[in-house]
């Protein structure tokens, strides 16, 4: 595996373990409320659903570093992936900076490596 490809798919995953954190232990916080445009009511009464999409998140992590730790591309191109749908997904019913935010680099995590 090329340096850029490793590069980009540990950014992948360093922005999902940064996801993790903010609907996990962020979420009701101001920090958490404005990354995702929250009120505190509402995050208060949404901060366990927030919870289980953290947890999401870092089942992507897990998998991300376990193909980069095992070298597997199979295994980082499959986690990739998931990563590109959930952003596809998400930008198509919540918000479309969700693509950017979470799709693109995937997206082009998934070119370095099959490039490399």
């Amino acid at each position: 595996m090329n340096v850029l490809a490793a590069v980009l798919v540990g950014l992948v995953a360093v922005l999902h373990a940064w996801f993790l954190v903010l609907e996990m232990f962020l979420w009701t916080t101001p920090l958490g409320r404005r990354a995702f445009g929250l009120d505190a009511e509402f995050a208060e009464r949404s901060k366990g659903l927030a919870a289980n999409q953290g947890l999401y998140n870092g089942f992507l992590v897990a998998g991300l570093v376990w193909g980069l730790a095992a070298d597997q591309e199979d295994v980082q191109l499959f986690f990739l992936a998931c990563v590109v749908v959930a952003g596809v997904y998400g930008a198509a019913t919540v918000n479309r900076r969700i693509l950017v935010v979470q799709a693109v680099p995937a997206a082009l995590a998934i070119a370095a490596v099959l490039a490399a």
